[in-house]
């Protein structure tokens, strides 16, 4: 009962600070990953991850690569997650517990697009959503119009269920792809590599030769695939019947 009680106080004040999702990873499902440095994990039972939901209207925006416009939001996007990690972990260590902040996007190795710890797989492993065939995580609430960031904390919580994935036969994000890299592939929980879904070198080159060179956007972003997802998209509509509804009132 303790244990729910600070799981609930945890996941409030996250929400408090501005995260739109928050869910609880055990850190066993994730003991195989490899991370920087190698014994990040050690001492920490749990990862809490943290996701901000990006503006659908920048998406929309999107033809065929990423804008000056999308590439400021991903930064603002995660600056804040950072802010709101920070926050968490000074709360976390108020009571009495380690917390150790994993930055949202750092990224530590240019040519292989690796960080500290991959926050998708701490979102996947924490119920927040399932690994889609792009390798984004696709949750319910709002696709993979999302950003995440990670908290590792040995704090008693209670973790997350998985959540099925829901991809199916849908392969929108595979059609839209610029550099044609996404291979078509489900998985039920995560994939063995990248290279299982994903074409990485494609996908990498076209980030990095083509969009990171375009005027204002300097980041190795795309976007496409996330625009296309129906889940995301599906979303988007909600949230436009709910503004809707609240005119006419």
């Amino acid at each position: 009962m303790i244990q729910n009680e600070t799981t609930k106080t945890v996941k409030d004040f996250a929400i408090s600070a501005g995260a739109d999702l928050v869910g609880v990873a055990d850190l066993e499902l994730l003991r195989e990953l490899e991370t920087t440095p190698e014994d990040l994990l050690h001492g920490y039972q749990y990862g809490v991850s943290l996701a901000v939901k990006l503006p659908s209207e920048v998406f929309e925006q999107l033809d065929g690569g990423p804008t000056p416009l999308y590439a400021q939001v991903y930064v603002n996007a995660n600056l804040l997650l950072d802010q709101i990690a920070l926050r968490l972990c000074s709360y976390v260590e108020s009571n009495g517990y380690a917390a150790l902040p994993i930055p949202a996007s750092q990224v530590l190795d240019m040519e292989r697009f690796t960080s500290h710890l991959s926050a998708k797989a701490v979102a996947n492993a924490a119920g927040l959503g399932w690994q889609g065939k792009s390798l984004l995580i696709v949750t319910p609430e709002y696709g993979p119009r999302i950003r995440f960031v990670t908290v590792l904390t040995d704090m008693p919580l209670v973790v997350d269920q998985l959540l099925e994935n829901k991809c199916a036969d849908c392969c929108l994000c595979a059609e839209a792809c610029p550099a044609a890299a996404i291979k078509n592939v489900n998985t039920d929980f995560h994939y063995s590599s990248r290279e299982e879904a994903l074409d990485f070198k494609k996908c990498a080159d076209k980030l990095v030769k083509e969009f990171m060179q375009l005027p204002l956007v300097e980041k190795p972003i795309c976007g496409i695939c996330i625009k296309v997802c129906p889940w995301g998209r599906a979303s988007n509509r909600r949230n436009r019947a709910i503004s809707s509804s609240e005119m006419e009132w």
